[in-house]
């Protein structure tokens, strides 16, 4: 360790990470203090990491923290996550901000102060590419004064901030290409609760735990869109036929119009929501382009509605993973087995498929056997079900009966992968 450059030790201890390892290793010996000093690249102080963190008071750690900044140069990376820490004083902690900002590339933030400072007043007009924002509030945007001209990924959780702010947020961003919404505080001026958000640079957007009335996006070069737990009435998505992945996960949503942008698909990924497959079907059906088509838990607005998988493998034949899950009960045996395998157009680029039920059954083995026969190119296939605690004597039996198929079924199909997930 002695031949090496005092640089090359700045990045081993860089790749620690944790200040309280980053002090302990820089106490080696006067090189590696002087790389600590000179050459350290990012620096993290996490209340998880170390208990101990919350054990000090406020104003021993605001010392702490301070004198282990203060003897850093050129840092590029900074995280302060201090969850279930009382408040630190607004003015140490400008004090840190103010000594990293002309440096910091990403900044990960979740310091209570009192008073609230804030923080993009501090940080703009810098370098910064990797804002990470945490219970705080943001307020006042002036995108002319507070320009973000590097930023390039931007995440707010438990944040409050106006829907106006919010979206002159992106604009002083004008290089922004990743944005993630967890559980904002939207502040409204009026009874109806609409966001709208517009940027032309945004190429993939996550959103979670969200509860409006309308929500509105334009972005014209976006690929990727997740939404999750979130309950909207209207969600309107205005682009240039960009999107590639869209998931959708435990959401409520009167209308969704995602308009001419789905053309180029590749990935859907439906799961714990309520669809009428024939809207569905009808919003994502130019998608001929698509590779994985994921459909778990969703539940039909018609109850004999069903996935037709004829219509799947025609309408999307470069189709390689797809996973469905439907509830096979016993009296829905004869309409679900027919209409949803009704059809001889086979899966021909399908190599792996997912199916679940939350009923293991002879209907659910029937419907993998058949499935199976229209994947002649597959290589994988993965069973999901669900197991009670406590089982009746039927359903023992029920359950050995689809064991001994399943075995059946891995004799036949010995080129295939059969996995097995159950709760």
């Amino acid at each position: 360790m002695d031949y090496l450059p005092v640089e090359v030790v700045g990045n081993i201890l860089s790749h620690l990470g944790a200040a309280r390892d980053v002090i302990v290793a820089s106490a080696t010996c006067r090189k590696w203090r002087e790389a600590c000093q000179k050459h350290l690249h990012t620096l993290s102080f996490n209340s998880h990491d170390w208990p101990l963190y919350r054990d000090l008071s406020t104003s021993r750690l605001e010392i702490l923290i301070t004198q282990t900044l203060f003897q850093t140069t050129h840092l590029q990376g900074l995280s302060i996550l201090m969850d279930d820490v009382d408040e630190f004083s607004a003015s140490t902690v400008v004090a840190w901000l103010m000594y990293t900002r002309e440096s910091l590339q990403w900044l990960f933030y979740n310091v209570r102060t009192n008073p609230n400072i804030n923080i993009l007043d501090i940080c703009g007009r810098q370098k910064l590419e990797m804002l990470v924002l945490a219970h705080n509030s943001v307020s006042g945007v002036e995108p002319n004064y507070q320009r973000f001209l590097c930023l390039k990924s931007l995440s707010l959780s438990y944040v409050s901030i106006s829907a106006l702010d919010l979206n002159l947020l992106l604009t002083a961003c004008p290089k922004i290409e990743i944005l993630a919404l967890v559980n904002p505080e939207i502040a409204m001026s009026d009874a109806q609760v609409t966001v709208e958000l517009n940027s032309t640079t945004l190429k993939s957007i996550y959103i979670e735990a969200i509860s409006l009335d309308k929500f509105i996006l334009e972005a014209d070069s976006l690929e990727n869109l997740h939404l999750k737990d979130c309950a909207l009435e209207l969600f309107e998505l205005v682009g240039k036929g960009t999107l590639k992945y869209f998931k959708i996960d435990d959401v409520s949503i009167i209308h969704l119009d995602v308009g001419e942008s789905v053309d180029n698909l590749e990935t859907v990924d439906v799961s714990n929501f309520t669809i009428n497959w024939s809207k569905f079907y009808q919003m994502i059906s130019k998608s001929s382009t698509m590779t994985s088509l994921r459909l778990w838990d969703v539940v039909f607005d018609e109850e004999d509605e069903i996935v037709d998988v004829e219509t799947i493998a025609l309408c999307f034949p470069q189709l390689n993973h797809l996973a469905v899950s439907y509830d096979l009960r016993d009296d829905l045996r004869e309409g679900i087995l027919h209409y949803g395998l009704q059809g001889l157009s086979l899966l021909e680029n399908v190599n792996v498929l997912e199916l679940g039920s939350t009923v293991i059954n002879d209907v659910f083995t029937q419907w993998v056997t058949a499935l199976l026969q229209r994947c002649p190119n597959l290589t994988k296939l993965v069973i999901h079900g669900v197991i009670s605690e406590t089982k009746t004597p039927e359903e023992c039996q029920m359950l050995a009966n689809f064991t001994s198929s399943i075995v059946q079924l891995m004799r036949r199909y010995l080129h295939v992968d059969i996995q097995f997930e159950f709760e």
